[in-house]
């Protein structure tokens, strides 16, 4: 069997309440070993109401050794005590953000298509860069950006120790190539978050396992 070297960042859906802790359980359960990072991304709420939301969902990554990644916002992020924040390109500078939120935050940042803003973020500190959206997504809106193709997650994984991750419409069904050309992270959501959850992550392991397959045998 070929060591899968790519593990899932799971993104939040934008409804977190109710039951969403108990299916945030249950993924991280059958993605033992395989899911290393959640992210926190609710839009529209004060820091207040989303600081609510955030905290049993902090702890329950806590519990499973996953990272607690904070999406758009250092001060919710700092308020949290998160493990990370991850930014776009309009939402701060990766330093200032270091500033805030010490040595040992996991701070990454949207990179689109851009090898020149990649290289931009590992330059001022990122802990990884974020290439995508690669398919049509719900979460991940496209807009006028240039589509990144695999061989874009293939040049960087060649060239730095930065570590990316491919995000935007990601399922089972197209990971292989990405996982063939060396992202180190798949983010996903709604290929999880509407489906059965450790069905969904069940099926993400044998596809990045076929995927890790093809990349032996380039």
């Amino acid at each position: 069997m070929n060591e899968i070297a790519t593990q899932l960042y799971l993104i939040s859906p934008p409804d977190v309440g109710g039951d969403f802790p108990q299916r945030l359980e249950r993924a991280l359960v059958a993605g033992k070993g395989l899911v290393t990072a959640f992210q926190f991304r609710v839009k529209g709420l004060d820091q207040h109401e989303a600081a609510a939301l955030a905290e049993p969902l902090q702890a329950i990554c806590a519990a499973h050794d996953v990272a607690f990644i904070v999406n758009d916002s250092v001060a919710l992020a700092k308020r949290l005590g998160a493990d990370g924040v991850h930014l776009g390109q309009g939402d701060g500078d990766p330093r200032e953000a270091r500033a805030e939120l010490g040595p040992d935050a996991q701070i990454g940042v949207t990179c689109h298509a851009s090898r020149h803003l990649a290289m931009d973020a590992g330059e001022a500190g990122a802990d990884y860069v974020a290439f995508g959206a690669f398919f049509d997504s719900s979460t991940k809106d496209k807009g006028d950006a240039e589509r990144p193709e695999p061989e874009l997650i293939k040049f960087w994984a060649n060239l730095f120790e930065i570590p990316c991750v491919a995000i935007g419409g990601i399922t089972p069904q197209n990971c292989g190539p990405l996982v063939a050309a060396g992202a180190d992270f798949l983010a996903v959501s709604g290929a999880v978050w509407n489906s059965d959850e450790a069905a969904a992550i069940k099926a993400f392991s044998d596809a990045m396992q076929r995927g890790a397959a093809v990349a032996d045998r380039d």
